[in-house]
């Protein structure tokens, strides 16, 4: 059988004595996050053409979570983007309760929101330390990585791990705030608010820093649309799109928070934007820790929450309860739904069917990134070897949400 024309081209030798220069960046070099490869087509230093390939990490998401039951799920939405774990924690919990029909308390409701930015802060101080690196600036990362680690220190407080949190249930969360939660919240925020002021200075007015970011990498905003681009990426280019505003959820519609936009969407736009951002997430924390009220941080439903210990080992009732729901699952209605959340990255939605049985009969992800690395072909040409660095960076690829 013929091969296509496009991987006939790939197979074929280049011709030494042609202009155009074929060469493969990846998946060893240090920037490629071990798994992506670009073919490139050089004219000189300048970019000609760039195939980009994703690669594997071969860890079958959809299909993990389609062999266990739905609580099982949520370990392995920790690992889609492992920089922001909670926010996929949240959206795939929304997915289901929609599905359950159950709305989760005030309380939790307020929590979720809370660690959601704590990670989004996280997510952006990785990417932004990372790409300063990328770019020269490596004392910017060592102050990004420094406040980072205070925000996971805060996150593994309340969660039991830095990464790999497992904190949503389906009706709520597995437990609520430690005791010393606002005394660790405050040091943290104190030290973040440091820490971008020492990276203000040192990057959004140096030279060097913008003259390497500024110009480079431009997507229209139309563009932009066309390839299905969100988060920080689109508003970037001037599209004031955030779901938290166009599609509340949780209660995001009770806080006052503004949406950081860009003029020409090129890297140094996409820096500005995930650096505002920080502060208004830092924003909607305050508010939420203002407002937080009492109450319990899982709905009473014995159909999909697992009954407390004392029950389990001191009633038969209780007993089975659990052994019901850890063996078989919560029986999820028969139904499909979509449920997105504004990830780090943009949207991130999940959409999940479910066959009325304890395991879900299908699951899919909308994973932002991988939308955006669509677009890195047509972002490149033009520019030159060196700026494929920092434009990848600043797309923020997570080869764990990217994988498929």
């Amino acid at each position: 059988m013929a091969l296509p024309a496009r991987w006939q081209q790939k197979l074929e030798a280049a011709d030494p004595a042609e202009e155009i220069m074929q060469l493969q960046m990846g998946p060893s070099h240090p920037a490629s996050h071990g798994t992506v490869k670009f073919n490139l087509k050089l004219d000189g230093e300048h970019i000609a053409d760039c195939d980009v390939e994703v690669g594997y990490l071969h860890r079958a998401f959809e299909k993990m979570c389609e062999q266990g039951t739905w609580t099982q799920c949520f370990p392995y939405t920790d690992r889609l983007n492992y920089a922001s774990p909670v926010i996929n924690n949240v959206g795939f919990a929304l997915a289901v309760e929609k599905l359950c029909d159950v709305e989760v308390t005030e309380r939790c409701k307020y929590l979720r929101v809370i660690m959601s930015e704590v990670s989004r802060i996280t997510d952006h101080l990785t990417c932004l330390g990372m790409a300063a690196a990328e770019a020269g600036a490596q004392t910017v990362a060592f102050y990004t990585l420094e406040a980072r680690e205070l925000l996971y220190d805060l996150v593994e407080a309340v969660t039991g791990a830095r990464l790999t949190v497992t904190w949503c249930r389906v009706g709520g969360l597995a437990h609520d705030l430690p005791d010393d939660f606002n005394d660790r919240l405050a040091n943290a925020l104190k030290n973040l608010d440091s820490v971008l002021s020492d990276c203000d200075q040192l990057l959004s007015r140096n030279r060097v820093f913008i003259d390497r970011m500024s110009g480079v990498g431009m997507l229209s905003s139309a563009d932009a649309i066309s390839y299905g681009i969100t988060g920080p990426l689109l508003r970037a280019t001037g599209v004031a799109h955030d779901l938290r505003k166009a599609d509340p959820y949780l209660v995001y519609d009770r806080f006052d928070f503004e949406i950081p936009t860009g003029k020409h969407g090129d890297n140094y736009d996409r820096f500005n934007v995930r650096f505002r951002e920080m502060h208004q997430s830092k924003r909607i924390i305050e508010q939420a820790m203002e407002h937080l009220p009492d109450g319990p941080v899982m709905i009473d439903d014995p159909r999909l929450v697992l009954p407390p210990k004392e029950r389990v080992y001191n009633s038969i009732e209780g007993l089975m309860n659990h052994f019901k729901i850890i063996m078989e699952g919560i029986k999820v209605p028969a139904g499909e739904v979509y449920q997105a959340v504004e990830g780090a990255n943009g949207e991130l939605g999940f959409y999940v069917v479910s066959d009325g049985s304890g395991r879900p009969y299908r699951v899919r992800v909308r994973p932002p990134c991988f939308i955006a690395m669509g677009a890195l072909n047509k972002i490149l040409i033009g520019h030159m070897i060196a700026d494929i660095i920092t434009t990848f960076g600043m797309l923020n690829m997570i080869g764990g949400e990217c994988d498929r």
